[in-house]
């Protein structure tokens, strides 16, 4: 119930953190930045998408898996290979990251990769539900 000559709440009124308005060709830019850059951080082996896939920065046709562009910050969730110094690392993405958006970047550490994929193999990195097991690719 609303105080008197207060509004009643719409829908629009309700910000949903995953379901969100496709990302300008500015931002799907600046999301492909913002991957490459944590990629290129030693120690980083890929980007993850989350538990169901829903870490992303989608655009007309594509989305940028594991990182989110919003107006208040920026998500940048990870694969680190076995054996990186998870605090340095997570700290040298955002070192990387922070100067590209211009707002707080949080980061996650999702996953670390099995040293014993490390093999010529093509591997899949993470597969939204897999719960962090890796599989190989047929």
């Amino acid at each position: 119930m609303n105080a008197p000559g207060e509004a009643a709440a719409t829908n629009a009124d309700v910000h949903h953190p995953v379901i969100e308005q496709p990302a300008t060709a500015d931002q799907g830019r600046l999301a492909d930045a913002v991957a490459n850059a944590a990629r290129a951080v030693p120690g980083v082996v890929g980007l993850h998408t989350g538990t169901f896939g829903e870490i992303a920065t989608y655009l007309a046709g594509r989305r940028v898996e594991g990182v989110q562009i919003r107006p208040d910050g920026c998500a940048v969730h990870l694969v680190l290979a076995w054996g990186a110094p998870v605090l340095a690392t997570a700290d040298l993405v955002r070192a990387v990251v922070a100067p590209l958006v211009g707002t707080p970047v949080d980061i996650s550490i999702e996953d670390v990769l099995d040293p014993s994929f490390h093999s010529s193999e093509p591997s899949t990195v993470s597969s939204p539900g897999s719960g962090g097991r890796h599989d190989r690719a047929s």
